[in-house]
């Protein structure tokens, strides 16, 4: 068969094997020849290795000095007869080709993370590969929905904002059209169910359980991802459900970094730079802004992926350093060139312009759309997207 880019709105709806093959490959090339972590964690669990920041963290520990054994927990659809699978399938069995192939260990553990049938697997897991005992502990989970553990009801996010409503557009990659849209403010409840998804709770239990079963090593830290933002995109992130919730994540570290003291350890919530993600394309209102850094920052030279992203957060703040250096929150600042306030003002300067009409001309929307592509396997140059491809090689892997 021959695969091609399927979007609906802005959700790819098929993945391409060899060009999730070929990321892999282009993320590794990237971090063997940057700056290598020194001092780095040897034993590494990731939940929510699949795809964006934790994915390329799990490749920047493995490939980019510390040479990290890794457990890597992600919920992904493989292939059948009905589909090819999603992107995060086919990264987890590429990453972990690679990563064999240069003698590293690389565990994946395919599941719901909020199952206690996972927990069970990730403890056996640090038992068998890890000698009983993990260094770092990384939560990039993301995900709409979460279960309570208590009823087994689910809690849903709602990506809305808080006291009044807010005027903002998106773009579909479905079309390439701009779409201005109105979202209302969020009930008490929605507010309260986006915390309870995307805040710092299930984080925490993550660490409860490791705790619990004695799976951490003396000195183990513990990171988070998180977004601020430039106050242009405070009334639909920060100051809206979202908001609540990163902040509830940033708190919960707090109350982590407190238990993990017992480990001479540290838990840190880590401020990441805005990126093209399967989770970010979903936030109306923040694609503008998207655009017009995009095209700031490729133009000054300061543009990061998720990959730079995080070697830069292994080699200048996580390890390597005497103390980790946080602000006044005690948050690891990783998106200090975003924020740089000369390249705001350039970025603000620069919404004022974008519309409807002119967004594809004034922002990078070539860049963004060529990111949401490529995360999902599609537009990259030495894949050859006309050769048929035997779907059914992949299905018993």
């Amino acid at each position: 068969m021959i695969i091609e880019p399927v979007i609906k709105g802005v959700v790819a709806r098929s993945a391409h094997p060899y060009g999730c093959q070929a990321a892999i490959e282009e993320q590794i090339r990237y971090v063997e020849t940057q700056t290598a972590i020194v001092d780095g964690p040897k034993r590494v669990l990731i939940l929510g290795a699949s795809s964006g920041f934790g994915l390329a963290a799990r490749i920047a520990l493995t490939f980019g000095g510390a040479e990290a054994k890794t457990i890597g927990v992600s919920f992904e659809r493989g292939p059948s007869e009905k589909g090819v699978g999603s992107a995060g399938y086919y990264n987890n069995l590429f990453f972990k080709e690679e990563a064999e192939k240069e003698g590293y260990t690389a565990i994946n553990i395919d599941g719901d993370a909020f199952s206690s049938d996972v927990r069970e697997k990730v403890v056996e897991a640090i038992e068998t590969y890890f000698e009983g005992e993990v260094d770092l502990v990384i939560y990039s989970l993301a995900t709409g929905v979460r279960p309570n553990p208590d009823t087994g009801e689910m809690w849903r996010s709602a990506i809305k904002p808080i006291g009044q409503s807010v005027t903002g557009a998106f773009i579909s990659l479905e079309t390439d059209e701009w779409v201005d849209t109105t979202l209302e403010p969020a009930t008490d409840q929605e507010a309260e169910d986006t915390i309870k998804v995307m805040g710092g709770s299930d984080w925490e239990s993550w660490i409860d359980t490791l705790i619990n079963a004695e799976s951490l090593a003396e000195g183990c830290k513990t990171i988070a991802f998180s977004y601020v933002g430039p106050e242009s995109t405070h009334p639909i992130y920060l100051d809206g459900t979202l908001g609540r919730a990163k902040i509830d994540l940033h708190q919960t570290s707090h109350s982590l970094n407190l238990k993990l003291a017992n480990f001479n350890g540290g838990a840190y919530a880590t401020v990441c730079k805005a990126l093209v993600t399967k989770a970010s394309v979903f936030i109306p209102g923040l694609t503008p802004y998207l655009l017009a850094l995009y095209q700031v920052m490729k133009e000054k030279g300061t543009h990061e992926g998720c990959i730079e992203q995080m070697q830069r957060l292994f080699t200048t703040k996580l390890y390597g350093q005497n103390k980790v250096p946080v602000d006044g929150e005690r948050l690891i600042r990783i998106d200090d060139l975003e924020l740089n306030e000369e390249t705001q003002q350039a970025v603000s300067a620069l919404l004022l312009d974008i519309n409807q009409n002119n967004f594809k001309q004034l922002g990078d929307y070539q860049g963004f759309k060529q990111d949401f592509l490529k995360l999902n396997g599609f537009n990259f140059e030495t894949v050859d997207y006309k050769k048929p491809i035997n779907i059914n090689e992949f299905i018993n892997l």
